[in-house]
């Protein structure tokens, strides 16, 4: 049994300057270098397709239908930071709405990824603080339940510690690893020089995939010496 407490205070978070970067890229960019894992499930989603975020992960477990340590989170939580709820994706009661996350924008705090439902969709498009949601419900929650705070969770499917860099966009939210965040800006540098060069490419007529007569034959689907 852990001797943990459950609302840890501390913790290390990936550094103010790899936010920054980091914030440069797509999601998408950022899953391909890590190897396309750390991404959510496609059900956590921004409530507007224009909200983009990108911070040190400050993670919150809670029980179905139960927003009582989101509170204490909002409480502890810095500038910058990036609160994310394991609320198990269950989605018959909202977890936040417009008072909470108000309260999250007046803090500074960077945005908020929660696997549950949350509420007043309305009233945050007109908030302005990035919002990353499975679903919709009208139903408030209840602030029973115990649950934990900077802990290891899983949202949408995927692992998040304490500190993790998250970043999300229209695609999505992925996960890097706080230890291996730094190391993914020159990996991400390259691959957005690659894909300028293939886009120029394109725009010059040469749209054919060259690695694809090779990928199709390992495959089993042309013969060697065939081509399309």
């Amino acid at each position: 049994m852990s001797n943990l407490p459950d609302i840890i205070r501390d913790i290390d978070r990936v550094c103010a300057d790899v936010v920054a970067k980091a914030g440069t890229f797509q999601a998408a960019i950022l899953a391909d270098v890590a190897g396309r894992r750390g991404t959510m499930h496609g059900r956590v989603a921004p409530v507007h397709h224009g909200m983009r975020l990108a911070g040190p992960a400050f993670t919150v477990e809670v029980r179905p239908g139960d927003n009582l340590m989101i509170h204490a989170a909002i409480a502890l939580a810095r500038p910058g930071d990036v609160i994310v709820v394991d609320g198990k994706g269950d989605q018959t009661a909202a977890l936040m709405g417009t008072l909470m996350l108000s309260a999250c924008k007046k803090l500074g705090i960077a945005g908020v990824v929660v696997d549950a439902a949350i509420r007043d969709r309305a009233e945050l498009l007109e908030l302005g603080l990035p919002v990353f949601s499975a679903g919709f419900n009208p139903a408030g929650p209840t602030k029973l339940a115990p649950g934990r705070i900077n802990h290891p969770i899983s949202a949408g499917g995927t692992v998040v510690n304490p500190g993790d860099l998250i970043v999300a966009d229209a695609d999505g939210v992925v996960v890097i690893e706080r230890e291996k965040a730094s190391a993914m800006l020159a990996l991400a540098d390259k691959k957005v020089a690659d894909e300028a060069a293939r886009l120029d490419a394109i725009a010059r007529g040469d749209t054919a995939s060259k690695w694809l007569p090779a990928a199709l034959r390992a495959a089993g689907v042309l013969k060697e010496g065939e081509a399309l």
